[in-house]
């Protein structure tokens, strides 16, 4: 049964190749990455070595990472025009990664396209992962609905991720991770409740960090006429970022089935959850297995 790791990002060279072509954000010049209201950021190339990430997989004990679109880079926003050939690269080179690695679909949330999403999803990816920004209210499940609809009819799994952070320059380095990403997770896990789930009843999604920690709050969401805190079986957290507190937090708020494992590496590793071995086993076979399939492993998977 294969562990897997659900939340990581690795540049193709396809993909660094399309960045540099660019000369607005988001662009690499060099390995210095520009992006729209934030600090130019110097990207270290051997977290893109697909030989090294392979072996720190292997170092991991995981036999499957799934990689995707950074969102935080805006690509998905960008004008059709402008993010066609970077969506096209990531896909290329995506596809071509080798065992142990692989990925999630991405998509333009600007100008939906159902049918390019499908065409996309026929070459073996996960399913797909689009930026919390664009799923934070009931206009934005309106405006990505048909993308939705695709993964509905093909039984393929949706990845919530930060978006954006245009207003982050000036604050320190560590602002966007803490601020804008934790308000978006928050903001994306409540509208899948609210405006996802009851237009998309079979969708099975999971959301980044924790969703910000968003399901902490359930008390105060029963206490504001939310419900009783039911568990949704088909809207699962991963854990990338987050320690044995949060963690812990989480499995007395969820439980455990839904909850996988993700590491967001490059920019994170693994860390110790320290919940025991039975949620160590859960996290990173039994649930991403029922994520990604909607059912439970078998001992060949």
């Amino acid at each position: 049964m294969r562990h897997i790791d659900v939340h990581q990002h690795l540049w193709s060279a396809p993909f660094v190749e399309a960045l540099r072509e660019r000369r607005t954000p988001p662009y690499l010049d060099g390995w210095t990455l520009h992006l729209t209201g934030e600090p130019p950021y110097e990207v270290n190339p051997a977290d893109h070595d697909v030989a090294v990430r392979a072996g720190q997989a292997e170092a991991d004990g995981i036999d499957l990472a799934l990689v995707s679109l950074s969102s935080p880079l805006g690509v998905e926003w960008l004008p059709a025009g402008e993010a066609r050939p970077l969506l096209d690269a990531y896909h290329e080179g995506a596809a071509e990664l080798p065992d142990p690695f692989g990925s999630w679909a991405a998509a333009s949330v600007r100008e939906i396209d159902a049918g390019r999403l499908a065409d996309d999803l026929d070459h073996g990816f996960a399913g797909l992962q689009l930026p919390a920004t664009a799923l934070a209210d009931a206009a934005g499940y309106q405006r990505c609905g048909p993308l939705l609809d695709v993964l509905e009819e093909r039984g393929l799994p949706l990845l919530v991720h930060p978006g954006p952070a245009p207003d982050a320059a000036a604050g320190p380095a560590w602002w966007p991770a803490l601020v804008p990403y934790v308000q978006q997770m928050h903001a994306a896990w409540f509208a899948f409740r609210a405006f996802g789930r009851p237009r998309h009843p079979r969708l099975r999604v999971c959301f980044a960090m924790l969703a910000g920690l968003a399901p902490l709050h359930g008390e105060r969401l029963a206490a504001r006429g939310g419900g009783r805190g039911e568990v949704d079986p088909g809207a699962f957290v991963e854990t990338s970022s987050y320690g044995p507190r949060a963690a812990d937090a989480a499995v007395r708020a969820l439980g455990v089935d839904v909850i996988v494992h993700g590491t967001d590496r490059p920019y994170a590793g693994p860390a110790d959850l320290a919940l025991g071995e039975a949620a160590h086993h859960a996290f990173r076979v039994t649930n991403p297995h029922r994520l990604l399939l909607g059912k439970e492993p078998t001992n060949a998977a």
